[in-house]
């Protein structure tokens, strides 16, 4: 086994409390690199951020909370290198988020409260044709015990919590569809993001590389989307068509 590192750095009892790694098992030693755990979520899951933002120090541990360094020789027989930043990358990619346990509850309550709020915005009563009352959602998601994801946005698991919450609370979505065109210089990049904000279908893929597709989305969420397809494409996206879904 490699040798498990160099002297450590000294870190106060508060910030080890609160220390969010990612980690990584390789070789049968243990590599960890401190991160700010909204900027890594995002950097891993989302494939957006910079690494140099992501990370609280640009060094690779051990053990992160006793401020074992790793030595350069176990990060050169293992991952190639010693640069700290090529390695983090690799724990990141390949590793887990580790997250305290308050930072995990925070993220939880603030998905679960954005879900909740998407049903409420979104979400009907298909024989009176009336919005649920949030309370209403709040007892039938406790009643159904969804589980929040804290590694997938809340858009993600809006299908599969109202999946769990039917055989309780009678609901009904209203969709729209919408054709997109994307052009060739923002269209791979983008693809990713359109099958995440709905249900992508129709796909096609113009001689010059841009991409036409149809996007169906709860209608609640129309001006959110659009705007987040404008922000991604830097406003030269085409919407067309937008029409209900009965």
């Amino acid at each position: 086994m490699i040798s498990k590192g160099r002297s450590p750095v000294t870190y106060d009892h508060e910030r080890i409390r609160h220390l969010n790694v990612a980690r990584l098992d390789k070789g049968g030693n243990r590599f960890e690199v401190p991160i700010d755990p909204d900027k890594a979520i995002a950097y891993k899951h989302q494939k957006s951020g910079n690494l140099n933002e992501v990370l609280h120090q640009k060094k690779v541990f051990t053990d992160a909370k006793k401020g074992m360094l790793a030595s350069e020789t176990a990060l050169k027989s293992l991952f190639g290198t010693a640069d700290p930043l090529k390695v983090a990358e690799i724990i990141l990619k390949e590793g887990e988020i580790q997250l305290t346990t308050e930072h995990r509850d925070k993220i939880r309550e603030e998905k679960r409260k954005r879900i909740l709020s998407l049903i409420q915005r979104n979400a009907i009563d298909p024989k009176t044709k009336l919005p649920h009352p949030l309370t209403r959602i709040e007892n039938a998601f406790e009643q159904a015990r969804c589980h929040i994801d804290e590694f997938k946005t809340a858009e993600e698991q809006l299908d599969g919590v109202i999946r769990k919450l039917r055989p309780i609370l009678p609901i009904k979505i209203e969709q729209l569809r919408m054709n997109v065109h994307v052009p060739a210089v923002c269209a791979s990049q983008c693809f990713d993001l359109l099958k995440k904000l709905g249900d992508l279908s129709g796909e096609s893929w113009g001689s010059d590389g841009s991409l036409m597709a149809k996007l169906q989305i709860p209608a609640g969420l129309r001006e959110e989307v659009i705007d987040k397809l404008n922000k991604a494409t830097k406003g030269s996206v085409e919407i067309s068509k937008v029409e209900e879904i009965q």
